[in-house]
C-alpha cells in the first residue's frame, strides 16, 4: 500500500503558490533515495531523475503548491485584509482558522464574521469584507510578525475518513506531487527503457510558471502531468452536466485537443492489463492543469493528463480516495515499466504504411 504518513506529512506543510520551498525540501528528502539524479531549478521546481542516459524521456509532473490568500493591508487595530492567491472563494473563509506565514514567523488567527445575532454576514460580502484576526491589539504589534505580501492559508488538518477516503486543504495538488514520488519509488529497482523525469513543480495555482520551465529545461519525449478533477458524485451538482466521476471510480483520463492520442492509447492498455477501472473527463481547449505549458515548450511536447477524482474542489477540506490514489500509482508503473523507448507518438507517421 501507499506511504500514506508521507502523504500526510505533505499535506501539513503549507505550500502557498510562490512559496514552495518547505513542502520542496520534504520532497527531496524522501524521493532521494530512490533517484538516480536530484537537482531544482531556477523556478523552484524539485526534480528527480532515474535512467538518465536514456533518448527517450518521460516527464511526470505533479504540482505541489495550494491556493491561499496574501495579505494586502494591515489596518490601525491590527485586523488583516487578504487578495485571493490562486483560485480560492471567499465564501467559506468566514470562522475559519488561518495561519499567517509571516515574515517574523507563523501566526495563528480566524477569519471574522458577524455575528448572527447581529445580522450576520451580508449574503454580497467579497473578498474585500474578509479579514483576520490574530489577537493584535494594534497595528504596531501584529507588524513585528506580518508585512504586507506575507502569504496565509486555512488552518486546516488532514482526517481521515470512512472507506479509504480522507480530506484535508489543497489535496489538489500535493496528492499529485505525492504520486510523482511514489511512482519513482516503485520505478527504481525496474528494468526501464526509458528515463523517468518525476518533477514536483510549483505555481501551477497562478501561472503555470514551474511547469513550463520544467518541460523547456527537460525537453522530453513524452510528459504526463498529475492532478485532480472534478467529481460528480455528491449532492448540488449535475452529473449529466459536468460528467460522471465518482470518488473511488478509478484514475481519469483526459479526452481533448490537448492530449496525445497515442499516449491514452498506451495508458488505456496499461489499464487493461491491471484490470483496472479508469474514468473519463473532457478537456476539449485546454486541461486548465501542467500539462497546457508543458505541451508547448521547444518543438511541442505530447502529453497526457491523469487525473484523481476530488470532492469540494478549492474548498477548505477537500475529499479524495486511497484507493484512487493507489491506482492511480500501479496505473503510471505499469504503464512507464512497458514503454520500450522506441514509440512514435506523432499523431502522423510518415511516410504512410
Amino acid at each position: 500500500m501507499i506511504n500514506d504518513t508521507f502523504l500526510m506529512d505533505l499535506l501539513k506543510i503549507p505550500s502557498p503558490s510562490g512559496h514552495e520551498a518547505e513542502i520542496q525540501k520534504k520532497w527531496l528528502q524522501y524521493v532521494e533515495p530512490f533517484a538516480d539524479n536530484l537537482s531544482v531549478d531556477y523556478s523552484g521546481n524539485a526534480i528527480a531523475t532515474l535512467n538518465p542516459d536514456a533518448p527517450f524521456k518521460v516527464l511526470l509532473a505533479g504540482h505541489c503548491d495550494e491556493i491561499g490568500f496574501l495579505i494586502k493591508s494591515i489596518d490601525e487595530n491590527g485586523y488583516l485584509y487578504v487578495e485571493k492567491l490562486g483560485g480560492i472563494s471567499h465564501k467559506p473563509a468566514l470562522g475559519m482558522e488561518v495561519q499567517v506565514l509571516g515574515h517574523g514567523g507563523t501566526i495563528h488567527g480566524v477569519f471574522g464574521t458577524n455575528a448572527e445575532h447581529h445580522g450576520g454576514a451580508d449574503d454580497k460580502f467579497s473578498i474585500d469584507d474578509l479579514f483576520i484576526d490574530c489577537g493584535a491589539s494594534s497595528a504596531q504589534g501584529i507588524k513585528e510578525y506580518v508585512r504586507v505580501g506575507d502569504p496565509a492559508v486555512y488552518q486546516v488538518e488532514p482526517k481521515r475518513l470512512m472507506d479509504k477516503r480522507f480530506s484535508a486543504r489543497g489535496l489538489d495538488n500535493r496528492t499529485g506531487a505525492f504520486i510523482v514520488a511514489e511512482v519513482l519509488k516503485r520505478l527504481h529497482k525496474k528494468r526501464l527503457d526509458v528515463g523517468v523525469y518525476a518533477v514536483s513543480t510549483v505555481n501551477e495555482e497562478t501561472n503555470m510558471g514551474g511547469a513550463y520551465f520544467a518541460g523547456a529545461g527537460l525537453q522530453p519525449e513524452l510528459a504526463i502531468a498529475l492532478d485532480v478533477t472534478f467529481a460528480t458524485d455528491y449532492p448540488a451538482v449535475s452529473a449529466r452536466k459536468h460528467g460522471d466521476i465518482k470518488v473511488g471510480g478509478g484514475p481519469v483520463l483526459a479526452k481533448g485537443a490537448p492530449i496525445n492520442l497515442k499516449a491514452n492509447a498506451l495508458l488505456e492498455k496499461a489499464a487493461k492489463r491491471l484490470k483496472m477501472a479508469i474514468q473519463y473527463e473532457l478537456t476539449p481547449r485546454t486541461t486548465g492543469t501542467d500539462a497546457d505549458r508543458i505541451r508547448l515548450t521547444g518543438k511541442g511536447v505530447p502529453i497526457a493528463l491523469v487525473s484523481l477524482p476530488l470532492r469540494y474542489m478549492h474548498a477548505p477540506r477537500e475529499v479524495v480516495s486511497l484507493i484512487d490514489v493507489q491506482q492511480e500509482i500501479e496505473l503510471l508503473v505499469d504503464f512507464i515499466q512497458n514503454l520500450s523507448g522506441t514509440e512514435n507518438l506523432r499523431p502522423v507517421v510518415w511516410p504512410l504504411r
